[in-house]
């Protein structure tokens, strides 16, 4: 056991696009639910992890019911749950990063939500810890993001650019490999 596969904010409140707008990648949560078969079929481990926001009015604050896992999520024991509430999780409770070199864990495997936020965090962060780091990008998604930045004026981005940006930045910065659902099914 030298992998662990990593399922970030795979959370209901995600649906919502009254509060996140448009998304890219409806693929997303079947792509994870195939990535999340395969591990348990070879009985590696699987990390969930969870965003606890600390804004009430998000859906993904405890008190809300987005807060909840997907059922593809929900409905198994992963070996470590993690809950955080940044982008990485690696800063969250308990340790993931101690987790992992307890167990001689030196390769990650990602996916989930939100692409060029909480999945491009913990990746690069797994990158620069120094693990092999593997990104699923079409077992992740995000939303368009428009806002304004000191100098550029108004910056709009679509979903499906933002996750073009994440995969080429981990991979060319030398991150992370960006990899199919597909291509890790098979392995």
């Amino acid at each position: 056991m030298t992998r662990a596969l990593i399922v970030i904010d795979m959370q209901r409140g995600f649906d919502d696009l009254d509060f996140w707008g448009p998304t890219a990648n409806p693929d997303c949560e079947a792509n994870v639910a195939a990535l999340v078969a395969a591990w348990s079929a070879a009985d590696e481990p699987i990390v969930v992890v969870r965003h606890d926001s600390a804004s009430p009015s998000s859906p993904l604050h405890p008190g809300n019911p987005g807060n909840a896992l997907v059922d593809v999520v929900a409905e198994f024991r992963p070996a470590l749950f993690v809950t955080k509430n940044v982008n990485s999780a690696f800063y969250g409770d308990p340790d993931l990063h101690a987790w992992l070199r307890e167990r001689g864990i030196d390769e990650v495997v990602i996916c989930g939500i939100q692409t060029n936020m909480c999945v491009e965090t913990t990746a690069r962060m797994a990158g620069n810890l120094g693990y092999r780091t593997t990104v699923v990008l079409d077992a992740t998604r995000t939303f368009d993001l428009s806002t304004d930045v000191a100098g550029l004026g108004t910056v709009t981005r679509r979903a499906e650019d933002l996750m073009a940006s994440t995969a080429l930045v981990l991979q060319g910065g030398g991150f992370a490999r960006i990899a199919t659902t597909a291509e890790l099914v098979a392995a």
